[in-house]
């Protein structure tokens, strides 16, 4: 199903190493030896997780028959324009990002605001004509990467707190 999420991805506008970018951009000043080709790993890792396929596949439907002006109304107008309160798209991305923790939700918010990468060509309709979904799922998966890395890589602080500093 990894192969599957890739392609629904692509199909998007959306590559595996575009999202790895941004994990490796989240983590690198916590973890030195930190590589592009890990984080994809870490990326393809999070896209197997049957929540994240399950989030990925609702929320690429409902941009793609937005574009395709197939929803009802007034649910077409809103997905079509993002509207400012419709809070269903963060919601799947931060239901990806919380699979590895609360740091996936601070990061999930960080990148929700700044739109760094692919995420804010998704964000201004670059990539497709609607995205009203995809750019909090990238940010939502890119998230739950950085997550799990900083899980893998251990706390500094807690590893400075055994030592009673």
């Amino acid at each position: 199903m990894i192969k599957e999420m890739a392609a629904l991805l692509q199909e998007r506008g959306v590559y595996l190493h575009e999202i790895a970018q941004i994990v490796y951009d989240l983590q690198k000043g916590y973890v030195p030896d930190l590589t592009l080709e890990y984080c994809v790993e870490v990326v393809t890792g999070v896209l197997s997780k049957r929540e994240v396929q399950f989030a990925l596949l609702t929320g690429a439907a409902l941009d793609v028959l937005a574009e395709e002006k197939k929803l009802p109304s007034p649910l077409q107008e809103i997905i079509q324009k993002d509207h400012l309160l419709y809070g269903i798209d963060e919601v799947l991305g931060l239901g990806i990002a919380n699979i590895y923790g609360t740091i996936g939700t601070t990061s999930f918010g960080y990148l929700d605001k700044e739109k760094i990468g692919v995420i804010g060509k998704l964000n201004f309709n670059k990539i497709n004509k609607v995205n009203t979904f995809m750019d909090d799922l990238v940010a939502g998966i890119a998230s739950a990467a950085a997550a799990k890395i900083a899980h893998n890589a251990g706390c500094l602080c807690c590893e400075n707190a055994d030592k009673g500093l």
